[in-house]
């Protein structure tokens, strides 16, 4: 399936699993692609149920896009959570991927985005 998010075409893969799963919910899961921004880059996608600033992709799934940045370029403090602070993007539109995959494996969503085909 394809959807325009920020003015750029974003083609979402599903797995079969996923679709199954996606059927049994009541409420859309939301997908969220965050794109960290400091010492190197880095992507990541999170699941949740809130629907702000989000783009239904259907009635099952909505998608959003993230970009964020620490607030210094430190290693040490590169872990799972390092401080940061959104990253208001003028226009998102070049930092949009291509292409978003969601996975259910035991259980769990599983995610990744990219920018090559």
């Amino acid at each position: 399936m394809n959807i325009t998010l920020h003015g750029k075409s974003l083609e979402i893969r599903l797995t079969r699993s996923a679709q199954k799963a996606l059927a049994l919910r009541d409420t859309p899961l939301v997908a969220e692609m965050e794109l960290l921004f400091s010492c190197l880059l880095r992507k990541r996608v999170y699941f949740g149920d809130s629907l702000d600033d989000t783009t239904l992709a259907s009635d099952r799934l909505a998608v959003r896009f993230k970009p964020i940045m620490t607030r210094k370029c430190s290693v040490a403090e590169g872990g799972a959570a390092p401080p940061s602070e959104r990253f208001p993007l003028e226009n998102p539109r070049p930092y949009v991927p291509n292409w978003l995959s969601i996975d259910y494996r035991r259980g769990e969503w599983v995610g990744n985005f990219g920018y090559a085909d």
